[in-house]
């Protein structure tokens, strides 16, 4: 179950299940996954951006992701 999905500043996608284990197949480039992760997504899945230099990432809205 996808958990986090964290979109990073050069577009490239990270996904984490429930356990904080990467999820290899919804990795990659943000326009080559993002309608999987979305069409695979729970309702708890949690979205983020982690952009620049920001030291902490930024929880947004899935229709922001």
């Amino acid at each position: 179950m996808i958990k986090r999905a964290i979109r990073l500043n050069n577009d490239l996608v990270m996904v984490f299940d429930e356990n904080g284990e990467q999820l290899s197949e919804y990795q990659g480039k943000y326009d080559d996954v993002k309608q999987r992760i979305l069409a695979n997504a729970s309702p708890d899945t949690v979205y983020v951006h982690w952009f620049g230099d920001a030291t902490e990432p930024k929880i947004v809205a899935v229709q922001n992701w």
